[in-house]
């Protein structure tokens, strides 16, 4: 199958306010890519959801089971099971929330993943927590080279999210113990990649701008609401830092639409533009090299004649 066939899965978790906090946002940014998206919305109770759109792409009722905070990995197996039998040609899987928000282009977007669909791409480090304190993914239960952290909202592709739903299936008594220590799903994909001896083909990147410093409780990070100056430097000065950056967390409802769309507007990938214009500065270049070589022998010839 030609990379140009695959395809992208939005696979956005709403299970508390079953809302998408910037969906008029998501619309108008998955319309230019939209022969390559597809969007998937897990749920805890489908009576509350009243957006047409967010309901057409539900995915259906024998995927939801019950997640809470401390226990929401079976919503990303149960999206994750129906995203990859749904549509085969489903390549990459988004991992994203309600307060998720598209930051950069979607041109920007589609050559990231022409670049890298065969890549799965989230930051993943060694846990940086007191294991014997913290017990989050009962990691001091499990064999060093496990005790790992990633970040919860990243991208998989098709090969790794077929890795994560073995790993539940056949390494079930394993699975169990990590998802039982909570927050699992901040150890667990990182784990599994570990456990098939595949991490290290991992870009080990964000994917999801989130701002830890200016935290909004003791377990969130910062909320985007106001769109202040703090909130513009932190985003500019992350976007150039991070370069497989694509999505923002946690953007409240309030948050300026207009800064949205000048950041998604804004960030796009010139490169084909810098080809071009480095290639006809070449040419230009290499041309008036020539046209003054001539000038110069007509010169000496006249000179000796």
């Amino acid at each position: 199958m030609s990379y140009k066939s695959y395809k992208i899965a939005l696979c956005f978790i709403i299970s508390y306010e079953h809302v998408l906090y910037k969906e008029h946002i998501w619309k108008e940014w998955i319309e230019p890519n939209k022969d390559i998206i597809n969007v998937y919305f897990f749920y805890s109770d489908l009576k509350k959801i009243r957006s047409k759109w967010i309901y057409q792409n539900t995915i259906p009722p024998k995927y939801i089971c019950h997640t809470s905070y401390y226990h929401v990995v079976p919503a990303y197996l149960s999206i994750l099971n129906f995203a990859l039998l749904n549509d085969k040609r489903n390549k990459w899987f988004c991992y994203l929330t309600d307060s998720c928000c598209p930051i950069i282009s979607p041109t920007k977007f589609r050559k990231l993943f022409e670049e890298n669909y065969n890549k799965s791409i989230m930051k993943y480090t060694m846990a940086h927590w007191n294991i014997e304190i913290h017990r989050r993914a009962n990691l001091n239960q499990l064999p060093k080279e496990y005790h790992l952290a990633n970040d919860p909202w990243f991208i998989l592709t098709r090969e790794n999210a077929i890795d994560c739903i073995n790993f539940a299936l056949n390494e079930n008594k394993l699975c169990n113990l990590i998802c039982q220590g909570g927050l699992a799903n901040e150890s667990l994909f990182a784990i599994i990649l570990m456990h098939y001896k595949k991490i290290t083909s991992v870009i080990s990147h964000v994917t999801h701008l989130t701002d830890w410093v200016r935290m909004s409780s003791p377990t969130s990070p910062h909320l985007f609401k106001d769109g202040n100056d703090l909130d513009i430097a932190f985003i500019k000065e992350n976007l150039d830092k991070n370069k497989y950056a694509m999505f923002i967390r946690k953007v409240h409802p309030s948050f300026p639409d207009e800064i949205l769309r000048e950041f998604i507007k804004n960030n796009t990938n010139f490169s084909h533009y810098y080809i071009l214009t480095n290639h006809f500065t070449s040419l230009l270049i290499g041309s008036i090299l020539l046209v003054s070589f001539f000038i110069y022998l007509i010169y000496q010839l006249n000179a000796t004649s």
